[in-house]
């Protein structure tokens, strides 16, 4: 695994320093769970001194309804590993403020995306969509049965986790879908099952990660040997 976070934060790297040599500003969306802090580490302690920050905008695909303190916040795990260890500017970090009503904040967030990023197909355009992926399929925070708010005609909207009722926000599938690099981080066997099941397309309709199909942009799926077992049969 930590070779692979390696790789994309390579990737990323790249990508930062291309826009800044193009003096054009570059727009990601950040996932939350464990696979990304190690991304997040990578970044800080490979590349805090030899990128330009200054041009890089972070938003976020989702976010738990909690305070940015709370140990469960997407936004409070990135700060501490990533942004409190390198020199970007704080207007350039666009956190969902999960201690807001959640329906207001959807609406108030889904402003500052529209408003922040360039449009395509009516639709804002991340230049670069992280996503991970969990152990039930989900995406963001769009679960199994909440698949209509991949769907949905909304920029945010408010989700439910099924198990725990904790609400949460969430960047849907339209949005997404017309982002300009979308990539998937996996890792863990225990994740290999449905990942197969997704390539295969064997029960892929029942996992939300399989909702993922670029409009216009590419697709790229970074895999440990664990998540990824299966598929070397």
């Amino acid at each position: 695994m930590d070779e692979l976070a390696k790789v994309l934060a390579s990737e990323i790297a790249m990508k930062i320093k291309n826009a800044a040599a193009s003096e054009r500003k570059l727009s990601i969306a950040l996932s939350g769970g464990s696979t990304p802090k190690l991304l997040f580490s990578v970044l800080a302690g490979l590349y805090s001194e030899t990128i330009k920050w200054d041009d890089v905008h972070f938003y976020w695909g989702d976010e738990r309804c909690v305070p940015p303190y709370d140990q469960e916040s997407n936004y409070g795990e990135a700060k501490k590993i990533l942004f409190d260890r390198i020199n970007i500017p704080g207007k350039n970090i666009h956190r969902i403020m999960g201690e807001n009503e959640p329906s207001a904040e959807a609406i108030r967030y889904s402003l500052e995306v529209r408003n922040g990023l360039d449009q395509k197909n009516g639709w804002p355009v991340f230049d670069l969509m992280t996503l991970g992926m969990g152990e039930d399929g989900h995406i963001a925070s769009i679960f199994p049965g909440l698949e209509d708010l991949f769907n949905s005609d909304k920029i945010c909207e408010v989700a439910v986790h099924p198990v725990s009722g904790q609400n949460r926000i969430t960047i849907t599938g339209k949005v997404i879908n017309n982002s300009g690099r979308i990539i998937f981080l996996v890792s863990g066997k225990n994740k290999a099952g449905i990942l197969s099941a997704i390539m295969g397309e064997d029960q892929s309709k029942l996992y939300p990660a399989s909702l993922v199909k670029p409009t216009w942009g590419k697709i790229s799926w970074y895999i440990d040997r664990e998540a990824g077992g299966n598929l070397l049969e």
